[in-house]
């Protein structure tokens, strides 16, 4: 707590469902401004979500508002579910209104375009950089899989592992070992691994799985960011292309049963999916 600590607003969003309690939470501190890193750090490891948010006034002009992102270990560039859940509540406080249907995000890894509609929210993926994973042997002994081709980082802000799996039953089935992966994500600088498996009816959803163990976080519960990473995977391989939609589906391992909404519009990534808040009230910080 800081030496200025007093009450801010805050809620905390549940975000890829309509559903209360079905997909991944972010705590959110709709007024950040004044509180220094460690105590951000300090409370975003209190909250012990896979993220905690704090806005900020814009210092950008074309930006509606800045945003500052917390693991319970570190602060991320930027980060998906975080995003989406941080626009959503700082619409319904009435903190910013869209533009031209949008709202535009200033955080580490620069402006992040929010589309606003009718059916939720969604954020454009920022550029990927893919580069072949290091340490394979390290990576499967640590994963207890066999993947189906060569995995890949795929930077976005965070650097995510990404491979895919043999089907459904064999990602449901994986039990990692957390240790071994946050030794792998400490030694390679990587944010973690996200892998998804193609349902049997090729028209069917994906199921997607993240690790984020060097983090703090053994499994988030539906990810954002690995989501648009997988997705920038698949069009690297060649199995997306312009105009392709689809479902993924996250958090079934953990209780939780979220659905993302990804899209490739002019070569871009598109993740969306609707929120709801479920705490309401104020903190002291």
């Amino acid at each position: 707590m800081t030496a200025t600590a007093r009450a801010r607003a805050f809620t905390q969003v549940d975000v890829f469902t309509q559903i209360p309690l079905r997909g991944n939470p972010v705590a959110v501190v709709l007024d950040g401004a004044g509180i220094d890193d460690a105590a951000m750090q300090a409370f975003a490891n209190w909250t012990n979500l896979s993220e905690t948010t704090f806005v900020l006034p814009a210092t950008d002009a074309a930006a509606d508002y800045a945003l500052r992102i917390f693991t319970p270990k570190s602060e991320l560039p930027f980060a998906g579910h975080p995003t989406l859940g941080t626009a959503h509540a700082v619409l319904a406080a009435r903190l910013a209104q869209p533009r031209g249907g949008k709202l535009v995000q200033q955080c580490a890894i620069g402006l992040v375009e929010i589309d606003v509609g009718d059916g939720g929210l969604s954020f454009t993926l920022p550029t990927a950089t893919l580069t072949p994973a290091p340490a394979l042997d390290m990576l499967a002994a640590a994963l207890g899989a066999a993947l189906l081709a060569p995995p890949m980082v795929v930077d976005v802000g965070p650097r995510w592992v990404v491979g895919e799996v043999s089907g459904w039953d064999a990602l449901g089935a994986l039990r990692p070992d957390i240790a071994a992966l946050a030794a792998y994500d400490r030694a390679h600088g990587v944010t973690g691994q996200t892998l998804f498996a193609r349902d049997a009816d090729p028209a069917g959803p994906l199921l997607v799985r993240s690790f984020a163990a060097g983090d703090g976080i053994a499994e988030d519960p539906v990810c954002g960011s690995g989501n648009g990473a997988v997705a920038a995977f698949r069009l690297a391989q060649g199995s997306l292309v312009d105009g392709d939609r689809y479902t993924a589906v996250q958090g079934r391992s953990v209780g939780r049963d979220g659905r993302v909404e990804v899209r490739i519009v002019d070569g871009a990534v598109h993740v969306g999916g609707a929120c709801c808040t479920v705490i309401s009230g104020v903190v002291l910080l």
